[in-house]
C-alpha cells in the first residue's frame, strides 16, 4: 500500500505543480501537461512488456527493487538541467515504475484467502488515495513555496523510505503464474476481460481530460492562487481516501458490480458539476470532492473484478488493466491539453463528461449474468 503512494506520487506529481514546472524549465502549460501524456504511453506499453519479462521473479525481490528504482529517479528528476532531461527521466522512471500497482495486487491475491481478495487489493489500492490526498497538496504547497525541484526530491526521500520498508516486511518465496504468449491469448477470448479493460480505458481518459490540467483551470477559471488549488487536490485525494475505504468495507457484501457502479456514477456526477459549474470556486471544488469519492474505487473494483474473471491470470490481467488505464491517462491528458491550448476551457469538462456517460453505460452492460440452475 505505501509502494502504491509513491507510485501515485510519482505519476501525478506534474499535475500538482504544472504552472511552477512551466515556469521553471521555461516551457508552456501545455508542453509541461505533456510529461503526463508521455509518462502514460511510457506506463501503458510498460506495463504488460515487464509483466512478462519479469513474470518469474520473486514477487519480494521485483517489488523492493521497482521502488528502489522509483527513489532514484525522483532524486535525480530533482537534478534534471532542462526540460528534455526531465522528460527523458520520467520515461525511464514510468516505464519501470509500471510494475509496481499490478504485480503489488497480484501479491495481495497471493497472500490472502480468496474470499479476502476483494477487499484486500482494494487495499493495497489505497495507496493511490493517500498520494492523491496526502501527496498530491503537499507537492503543490512545496513547489510553489520552494520550488519543484524541492517537490521531487521529497517524493524521492519518501521512495527510499518504502524501498526499506517492503525489503524488511515483504514474505520471502511468492511467486505468481510465469506469463507466456499464450496467457494474452487467454485473456483476449475472455470478453468480460476485454469489456473489463475498455470500461477502465474510458474512466481515465474522461478523468485525465480535467485532471491534467486542474490547477491552471481553476486558476483561470476562478482566478484563484497556488494555495486554493492545493485546497482542491486535497479535497479531491480525501474524498478518494473516504471512498476506497468505504469501498473495501463493503466490496465483499455487495461484490465488486455494484461498488463498481456506484464508484463510476460518483465521478461522472463530480465531472458533470464540475462543467456545469464552471467559474465559481466553491461549486467547482464541492464537485471535485464527489468526483474524488469514485476515482480511486473505480479503478480498484476493476482490479478485483478482473482477478475474478481470471483467477489463474491474475498478474497479466491486472497488468493489462494498468496498461490501458495509463493508454486513458494519454489519450484523455491529449485531449485536454488540445482544448487548452485552443483556450476552449468550458469545452473541457463537457469533454470530460461525454467519455464518462459512455463508461458508466458499459459499466451498467458488464453486469455479471446469473448461472441458470439446470432442473
Amino acid at each position: 500500500m505505501l509502494g502504491n503512494v509513491l507510485t501515485g506520487c510519482s505519476v501525478l506529481a506534474p499535475a500538482g505543480m504544472l504552472a511552477d514546472l512551466a515556469h521553471g524549465l521555461d516551457v508552456s502549460i501545455r508542453t509541461a501537461g505533456l510529461l503526463i501524456t508521455f509518462g502514460a504511453a511510457a506506463l501503458c506499453v510498460g506495463s504488460p512488456l515487464t509483466a512478462w519479462l519479469t513474470s518469474r521473479i520473486e514477487r519480494r525481490i521485483l517489488l523492493a527493487t521497482t521502488l528502489a528504482v522509483m527513489a532514484c529517479t525522483n532524486v535525480a528528476s530533482a537534478l534534471a538541467p532542462d526540460y528534455a532531461s526531465l522528460l527523458a527521466i520520467r520515461l525511464v522512471m514510468l516505464a519501470i515504475g509500471a510494475l509496481y500497482t499490478p504485480q503489488a495486487a497480484g501479491t495481495a491475491a497471493l497472500i490472502v484467502r480468496p474470499e479476502k481478495r476483494g477487499s484486500t487489493i482494494a487495499y493495497v489500492f489505497l495507496g493511490w488515495s493517500l498520494a492523491a490526498a496526502v501527496g498530491l497538496p503537499l507537492i503543490t504547497f512545496i513547489a510553489s513555496h520552494y520550488g519543484w525541484r524541492a517537490a521531487y526530491g521529497a517524493v524521492g526521500a519518501f521512495g527510499v523510505l518504502s524501498f526499506v520498508l517492503a525489503a524488511w516486511r515483504l514474505p520471502h518465496g511468492l511467486k505468481g503464474v510465469p506469463v507466456d504468449l499464450k496467457t494474452w491469448a487467454e485473456l483476449a477470448r475472455n470478453r468480460i476481460v476485454v469489456l473489463l479493460l475498455l470500461i477502465t480505458m474510458l474512466q481515465m481518459s474522461g478523468q485525465f481530460v480535467v485532471f491534467t490540467f486542474l490547477g491552471p483551470l481553476l486558476s483561470k477559471l476562478t482566478q484563484v492562487g497556488s494555495d486554493a488549488v492545493s485546497i482542491v487536490f486535497a479535497l479531491y485525494g480525501i474524498g478518494g481516501f473516504i471512498g476506497i475505504v468505504i469501498a473495501t468495507r463493503v466490496v465483499d457484501n455487495w461484490g465488486a458490480y455494484n461498488t463498481s457502479v456506484l464508484s463510476t456514477a460518483l465521478v461522472l456526477a463530480g465531472i458533470a458539476g464540475w462543467a456545469i459549474c464552471a467559474g465559481s470556486y466553491p461549486l467547482m471544488a464541492g464537485a471535485v470532492a464527489v468526483w474524488g469519492l469514485g476515482f480511486a474505487s473505480t479503478n480498484s473494483m476493476q482490479q478485483v473484478r478482473l482477478v475474478a474473471a481470471a483467477p489463474p491470470f491474475a498478474a497479466a490481467s491486472v497488468s493489462l488493466n494498468t496498461s490501458v488505464l495509463y493508454i486513458g491517462q494519454a489519450l484523455g491528458s491529449a485531449v485536454g491539453g488540445a482544448l487548452y491550448g485552443r483556450e476552449l476551457l468550458h469545452g473541457i469538462g463537457f469533454a470530460a463528461t461525454a467519455f464518462l456517460i459512455v463508461a458508466l453505460a458499459l459499466v451498467i452492460l458488464s453486469r455479471p449474468r446469473k448461472p441458470v440452475s439446470v432442473a
